[in-house]
């Protein structure tokens, strides 16, 4: 009976131990079902959250299309980069010139899908937006209104003045002797002086850059005292000061100086025609290498038309006042002058600046080396002055400086005044 029961018990014990086993076993498989029920839910956070990460990646990102439209339209890029120059811009001739001062050439282009700049230049004229378009009401064309003569017939005659006050201050110095020829002679070179800046501060000489007037009014003192100065330094003088005159102790030499305060019209006329004419070519020309090619003869042609006018106003002077006409001194003196305005005119002052302080300590160190040659031991200093003065004279000298500096400044010229950027209106380089 014992044993009975005892296996009895026995089974009964593993019977309920099998059955804790089984509860914990299904205890534990939700436990288990509970975890995966908290990971599945992670997961969908984490998928959700990718998917709003994709959604804003999609908003930022642009479209394959967007990408497509831009390639398709190459020129909206040089748009934007050139947004300012094209809504200033007056015309397309603008526009054109403000690219190539960029380095814009035809062949660039030509990745643009247009034949040369001035195309170019069109279509972004055209698709530029300007404030007058926008903000400007419409109103009904009105014609023109006429252009007084006024302006003009004061620039002609600011042009004409130094001209006839330089004449003036002749007469004075010639028909004056003693003090009263100081006074003349004083009241003379103010009064051209004045008139000279009032010239140049309008007209086609006008130039908004940082001018040269401190070498101008070396090379011009020059050619009114220097010869005469290194013809008696050769000789050992000058003995006294100059007075007024061409037969005095230190010689004036009145002629060239006259004939280049005469010719400030031609040198304006001279400048009117070749802005006026470039811009012309600049309308009609359909390329940058067309353009140079047509604007080169007519930078060439008007240098001539000038120094053609300089030489006949040497020649009358000369024969007026009964000197010699110092042709070459005053033709490459002038032609130096007339270039480096032009240049200065048109945005390049910097070339001439250089070029007109070089002719200018030319002179100087010729006029120096001529007065150090006479202290003990240095005679040699002054030879290679002394041997051009035998061969050509004392006007040799400022030939020689300005001559070479004349012909520095055509070369610079005939490459950066037949360019485009040259002739805008605005936004002038350097």
């Amino acid at each position: 009976m014992n044993g009975v029961g005892g296996k009895g018990a026995a089974r009964e014990s593993v019977g309920r131990e099998g059955t804790d086993r089984a509860g914990a076993g299904r205890e534990g498989t939700g436990r288990a079902g509970a975890g995966w029920e908290v990971a599945g839910r992670a997961g969908a956070g984490r998928a959700v959250g990718v998917a709003v990460g994709e959604a804003r990646d999609g908003r930022q990102t642009p479209a394959p299309s967007a990408a497509r439209r831009s390639a398709a339209d190459p020129v909206k890029g040089l748009l934007h980069r050139h947004r300012e120059l094209c809504e200033r811009a007056v015309d397309p001739l603008e526009i054109a010139a403000g690219l190539e001062a960029h380095g814009v050439t035809d062949r660039t282009a030509a990745r643009f899908r247009h034949r040369d700049v001035f195309s170019l230049a069109e279509e972004m004229y055209a698709r530029a937006p300007r404030d007058r378009d926008t903000h400007a009401p419409a109103s009904p064309e009105e014609p023109p209104a006429p252009r007084p003569g006024g302006p003009r017939t004061a620039g002609i005659v600011l042009a004409l003045l130094p001209g006839v006050l330089c004449a003036a201050a002749v007469a004075g110095l010639r028909l004056t002797d003693g003090r009263p020829r100081l006074i003349a002679a004083a009241v003379g070179i103010l009064a051209v002086t004045l008139a000279l800046g009032a010239a140049l501060r309008r007209g086609p000489l006008s130039a908004a850059t940082r001018t040269t007037s401190t070498w101008t009014c070396w090379l011009v003192g020059y050619a009114l005292l220097g010869d005469g100065l290194l013809r008696t330094a050769v000789g050992g003088g000058p003995d006294g000061l100059p007075n007024g005159t061409t037969d005095g102790p230190w010689p004036v030499s009145l002629a060239p100086v006259l004939a280049l305060a005469l010719s400030f019209v031609p040198a304006a006329g001279c400048a009117h025609l070749f802005a006026a004419g470039a811009r012309r070519k600049l309308t009609s020309s359909r390329g940058l290498a067309d353009f140079s090619a047509s604007v080169r003869p007519l930078l060439l042609g008007t240098f001539a038309l000038y120094t053609g006018a300089l030489a006949g106003l040497l020649a009358l002077t000369g024969a007026v006042l009964g000197e010699p006409a110092a042709l070459a001194q005053g033709l490459s003196l002038g032609a130096l002058l007339l270039l480096a305005r032009l240049l200065t005119v048109h945005g390049h002052a910097h070339a001439p600046t250089l070029v007109l302080a070089a002719a200018a300590t030319a002179e100087a160190v010729a006029l120096a080396t001529l007065f150090a040659g006479r202290l003990p031991g240095c005679g040699f200093l002054a030879a290679p002055v002394e041997a051009l003065v035998t061969a050509c004279g004392p006007a040799g000298v400022p030939t020689v400086a300005c001559g070479i500096g004349a012909l520095t400044l055509l070369v610079h010229a005939c490459r950066r005044l037949t360019r485009a950027s040259a002739h805008a209106s605005t936004g002038r380089t350097r």
